[in-house]
């Protein structure tokens, strides 16, 4: 009587399990993709040959081919015989044609305009983002040429340096002549008091 319970619980389970697992396909697999009644096509596939239309359609050579086209279309059944013409004044199947076409064309160019206008969009952002990128760096250097004039303030430059050396030689001169033999400190005390140190504001 046990093994035969054990058994029923097997077949049976209680609890969450109980509920009825989905019918469908495994969780732990991909689905299988639907059918569709409708025909699929790639859409960047089906752009391009419009654009590749359309700028067909807009050169001068279509319209050189169409013109011809009609021209031995209006010809042919108005010169030729009776049992070879097949679209006799007033030409009504060639005006259904130009009629298809034009019917055909026109969501074409709309369509080859619409992506250009998001290439036009995404180009546009693309240049947003480049300009503001080069103000960015343009601020950048900006600063930091600000930064270098500003460091470069406080170095001793040439002039001053020549200034300070012609006043040293001024001063041994002087005490030379004099010929004491004796050191004057105030003589080269005189030498910071009449050119600071830091650059000059006649060097600036």
């Amino acid at each position: 009587m046990a093994a035969e319970r054990d058994t029923a619980r097997e077949r049976h389970p209680a609890g969450a399990t109980a509920a009825g697992r989905p019918r469908g396909g495994r969780l732990d697999q991909p689905r299988a993709p639907r059918r569709r009644l409708l025909p699929e096509w790639d859409p960047d596939a089906f752009g391009r040959m419009s654009e590749r239309i359309a700028r067909f359609i807009g050169t001068g050579r279509f319209l050189v081919w169409m013109t011809v086209v009609i021209l031995v279309w209006v010809v042919w059944n108005v010169a030729a015989p009776e049992h070879l013409r097949f679209d006799e004044y007033p030409f009504i199947f060639l005006t259904l044609a130009l009629s298809l076409q034009a019917s055909y064309a026109a969501p074409l160019i709309l369509l080859a305009q619409n992506r250009q206008d998001d290439r036009d969009r995404v180009n546009l952002e693309q240049d947003r983002k480049q300009n503001e990128r080069s103000i960015a760096d343009t601020e950048y250097l900006t600063r930091e040429i600000a930064a270098l004039r500003m460091g470069l303030g406080e170095v001793a430059t040439r002039d001053w340096i020549r200034s300070e050396l012609q006043d040293l030689v001024k001063i041994l001169e002087e005490q030379r002549v004099d010929g004491d033999g004796q050191h004057r400190p105030e003589a080269f005390g005189t030498i910071g008091a009449e050119h600071p140190r830091g650059r000059d504001r006649d060097d600036r």
